[in-house]
């Protein structure tokens, strides 16, 4: 048994948390679908992980806004625990919702070792409605972000209707210069979408389609890695084999680019240890 053990996040309205905690254990870890009540009433407790993933989805059926009464209840509740998870050196993924959690705690930027100051947002889509597609991004090589190491160029899919990444001028030059800008929306080519549509689906400022804090430990985007947990996730498999096939080569047998991400994750946990003695000073 894996001695790296993640907690998925499960509760109201959210999705994707069997898919998540699929991708976990074939990065090979252990992984534990935990309902937010549980977290709360205290049954489960954070000190037993070492990686927490908020994870996609409509929680609360995101009314008063994108994952807010999540993010209230969590903070409200069990906030100093979320917090010390934080301090303690471990790892925390937000994928879409989650994404949109963790920009309401206000555990990203994490400007200054702030974890508790919202100020950034994720809005409404500029193209007015929900996107459901796959979209090319490009991957910050620059950034600490543990979760992307040696990763360039990704596919994966987006589902969402607030996902327009925004934030005051000031602080997008900020997270820009710090390299905590991780994911961008990008063209086939792999440049930068420039915000032209539907290359960059939601109008994000910056095409940020993900950010990570200054040590690297925490990671928010608005695609879903754990969609893309076997080569026939993607839409053009079929033709992609075919190409393969007749050019008499073999199709790469590897885990896909969206397991490699929490691959990255997994390794880091159990390259440095316990927590008490993978901590980064930011």
């Amino acid at each position: 048994m894996s001695d790296v053990k993640a907690l998925v996040l499960t509760g109201y309205g959210l999705n994707c948390d069997h898919e998540t905690a699929y991708c976990f254990e074939l990065a090979g870890a252990k992984a534990v679908r935990v309902h937010i009540n549980s977290l709360i009433d205290g049954s489960v407790s954070l000190e037993d992980f070492q990686i927490m993933a908020f994870v996609g989805g409509f929680s609360w059926g995101d009314d008063h806004g994108a994952s807010v009464i999540q993010a209230v209840r969590l903070k409200t509740n069990i906030g100093n625990k979320i917090l010390k998870f934080v301090e303690n050196g471990n790892l925390v993924l937000g994928i879409c919702n989650g994404f949109q959690s963790l920009v309401n705690l206000g555990l990203l930027p994490g400007f200054d070792k702030d974890y508790q100051t919202r100020s950034v947002a994720l809005t409404f889509n500029d193209c007015g409605n929900f996107r459901d597609d796959w979209v090319t991004l490009k991957v910050n090589a620059k950034s600490p972000c543990i979760f992307t190491r040696g990763l360039e160029r990704m596919e994966l899919p987006i589902r969402h209707a607030e996902g327009k990444f925004y934030a005051d001028e000031a602080v997008i030059e900020r997270l820009v210069e710090s390299n905590q800008v991780v994911i961008q929306y990008a063209l086939p080519d792999g440049t930068c979408a420039d915000r032209k549509f539907p290359f960059n689906p939601n109008g994000s400022i910056h095409d940020i389609a993900g950010i990570c804090d200054p040590t690297g430990r925490i990671l928010g985007l608005m695609p879903h890695p754990e969609a893309f947990n076997h080569w026939t996730n993607h839409p053009d498999w079929t033709r992609t084999r075919e190409k393969i096939k007749r050019r008499s080569n073999r199709m790469d047998s590897g885990p896909t680019i969206g397991i490699r991400l929490f691959k990255n994750a997994v390794d880091f946990v159990q390259e440095h240890g316990n927590k008490e003695n993978f901590y980064i000073n930011s």
